[in-house]
């Protein structure tokens, strides 16, 4: 997890070039996480500098965050991750990274955290430290627990929303913070399939409690949802109104293609890598935001 799973894939040795030690060990390639659900806040709010900046504030402090549970999570998976396929060639599992630097850099990242927090005020620093504890369990016990794992993980994406509403100043729209669960639902189900599929139940207890069948039935009700908030959020929540049957397809088109990559392809172990490096994934997501930018300025 953390959150769109703080356990996110390092490339074996042979994938490309890797990042050097310390960089790797706080995955900026899961970062763009941050930046995308932080401030979906401002596509319904009046715009200003203040609140930008506020939001911008709240996303550097879930960066650092989400970067410390990392470091966090590999100090305390690293016996397990030796003994993982993939995970092994992690910076603390392969070596690259010592425990004493990894304790170091996670010092750093909450002195880099703690002034923001400051700043954001205790009504904006909440859901961060919410976060934070909530990943404090995740990493203690609640991931080995079948189906509170998954919502766990998703909760921090929730989380990170909420803190963008109140950076922004903007009421919480409540279609909107039930696709973002649903969404990352999805997500997070399609990574366990993919786990599950790749490494069996060995390196992650948790999946004793699940089942390819019983993940696809998941992903279907979980997407189902999302679709129908997504659908209620544009018709009575946001400015976009007017776009709803013609972004629709848009969303519709998405889910479709994750779960293809998921279930026909067998992969999906990285969703943030499948977000934004799959070309049709890409071209459909190019479109939808082209859809909504000419709705908002009609």
């Amino acid at each position: 997890m953390t959150f769109l799973d703080t356990r996110a894939n390092t490339a074996p040795a042979g994938d490309g070039p890797r990042p050097a030690g310390p960089i790797a060990l706080i995955r900026p390639g899961q970062w763009p996480k941050n930046f995308l659900v932080v401030p979906l806040p401002l596509l319904g709010a009046a715009w200003s500098w203040s609140a930008t900046g506020r939001v911008a504030v709240a996303t550097a402090a879930f960066v650092l965050a989400s970067s410390l549970v990392y470091v966090v999570n590999d100090m305390a998976d690293v016996e397990r991750d030796r003994r993982h396929p993939v995970k092994r060639h992690r910076p603390l599992a392969s070596g690259r990274v010592s425990m004493r630097a990894a304790v170091v850099l996670g010092a750093a990242l909450v002195a880099l955290l703690a002034p923001l927090l400051v700043w954001l005020g205790p009504a904006g620093a909440w859901p961060v430290l919410l976060y934070l504890v909530v990943n404090a369990a995740y990493s203690w016990r609640l991931k080995h627990l079948p189906l509170l794992d998954v919502f766990i993980v998703a909760s921090g994406f929730v989380l990170r929303l909420l803190g963008g509403y109140e950076a922004s100043g903007t009421p919480v729209a409540g279609w909107l913070v039930l696709t973002v669960l649903t969404l990352c639902l999805v997500l997070i189900l399609g990574k366990r399939r993919h786990e599950l599929g790749v490494s069996g139940t060995g390196h992650r207890p948790a999946l004793v409690g699940y089942s390819a069948h019983f993940l696809d039935l998941m992903l279907v009700m979980c997407s189902a949802l999302t679709m129908v908030g997504y659908l209620m959020y544009l018709r009575t929540e946001s400015d976009y109104a007017a776009g709803v049957l013609i972004t629709a397809p848009c969303a519709l088109f998405a889910l479709f293609r994750y779960l293809q990559i998921v279930v026909v392809k067998s992969e999906g172990g990285n969703p943030v890598r499948t977000l934004l490096r799959d070309p049709t994934m890409i071209t459909n997501s190019s479109l939808w935001a082209a859809l909504l930018v000419a709705f908002q300025i009609a």
